[in-house]
């Protein structure tokens, strides 16, 4: 059988055909289909409707490109990181604080030098 790609909304539309009449070697063979392959987009889109398959690319793709945008700032942090440890300066540490020299750790104002 030759190979055929669906459009998602058809899928949607064909699983609920074979769903309602219920004789689904019958619509198999109407769209040229497997039974496997029905059963295989039963599986992929259960109790999904045209409206919400549009709905889930669209969520699909925004979280593609939510994903690059959070890849894209964590190596601008690393790379901000690598920049300030070169610096000599503590990861985070404000450029007008310094360490005191008392030896307790505190935080003092510095002239910006």
């Amino acid at each position: 059988m030759k190979r055929k790609r669906f459009a998602e909304e058809q899928i949607i539309r064909i699983l609920k055909e074979a769903e309602a009449s219920g004789d689904i070697r019958q619509k198999c063979r109407k769209h040229n289909i497997s039974v496997q392959t029905l059963y295989r987009w039963r599986s992929k889109y259960p109790g999904l409707d045209v409206a919400d398959t549009r709905r889930l690319k669209m969520l699909e793709q925004e979280n593609t490109r939510l994903k690059k945008i959070v890849a894209d700032l964590t190596m601008d942090v690393a790379a901000l990181k690598e920049i300030n440890s070169k610096n000599g300066k503590p990861d985070g540490a404000a450029p007008w604080l310094a360490r005191s020299a008392n030896g307790r750790g505190s935080l003092a104002l510095v002239a910006n030098t």
